[in-house]
């Protein structure tokens, strides 16, 4: 499924402009919790903002492509930005980690939750950027606004009333995509991003194979979800991993960070 108003109805364009108007309040409030602000943003290349827009839709999403465009701040944002408005009832982020690292988890000393710190520190950075305060993921988590798991204990669980983030999709076989997603429960939506080209999984270490490939052959086929891929046009980091993404490129060297 694609975002696209051409040749829709007057029902269509009238929903358009409701989330167009949603959009336009939202501009004028802050988003506020437990004492934290949550800064606007807004779309930088033209990809980011068909993201913005698909979301803002009510789509399934799976943000796909180039390392340095956003995917996964964009998601972050627009989901935390959903449950401080509760909007449609949504009350909590499920963040839902890749599973090599998960992997060596067993073998590090301390417990699950000293376990999983480390893996949470990009997201941290992350609310730090959003919010403009260090404590801002600490203090979403503790609130229950915010939840981190990885795909070694998600079996039995159900998630409703979520906006589940799945990141680093490429490195998670099928049978795990397949769990992660059999997890969304009512009123829950899933955001997924990822890129082929950053699997680690593939490996002479773990000898698996990336599940994203088999896994979006069958997300094309379902009308909830809109995939959207991001180019090297997007990358937005810096201009330096612009130029090594391009140079990789023309070089045909896998891309293997993210």
């Amino acid at each position: 499924m694609s975002y696209n108003l051409s040749g829709g109805n007057i029902e269509d364009f009238e929903y358009y402009i409701e989330k167009h108007q949603r959009k336009k309040e939202r501009k004028e409030r802050k988003h506020q919790s437990a004492g934290l602000t949550l800064e606007q943003i807004e779309p930088l290349t033209y990809t980011q903002r068909l993201a913005f827009e698909s979301y803002n839709a009510g789509n399934q999403i799976v943000l796909h492509g180039c390392a340095g465009t956003g995917k996964t701040f964009l998601s972050l944002y627009l989901a935390v930005r959903d449950v401080l408005e509760k909007v449609d009832g949504k009350q909590k982020v499920i963040i839902v980690r890749s599973v090599v690292p998960t992997r060596d988890m067993g073998f590090l000393p301390g417990n699950i939750t000293e376990k999983t710190k480390v893996y949470e520190a990009p997201y941290r950075d992350l609310l730090s950027s959003m919010f403009n305060r260090g404590d801002a993921y600490d203090i979403l988590k503790n609130k229950g606004k915010i939840d981190f798991v990885t795909t070694s204990f998600i079996r039995g669980q159900t998630w409703d009333d979520a906006i589940i983030v799945v990141d680093e999709a490429q490195n998670l076989s099928f049978q795990e995509l397949h769990s992660v997603i059999t997890r969304v429960g009512e009123n829950s939506r899933i955001v997924l991003c990822g890129d082929g080209k950053q699997d680690d999984l593939t490996s002479e270490r773990y000898k698996e194979s990336s599940g994203l490939s088999q896994f979006l052959n069958i997300l094309t086929k379902m009308e909830s979800f809109d995939i959207i891929d991001f180019q090297t046009d997007d990358i937005v980091r810096s201009g330096l991993v612009r130029e090594y993404i391009l140079a990789c490129e023309n070089s045909n060297t896998r891309q293997i960070y993210n």
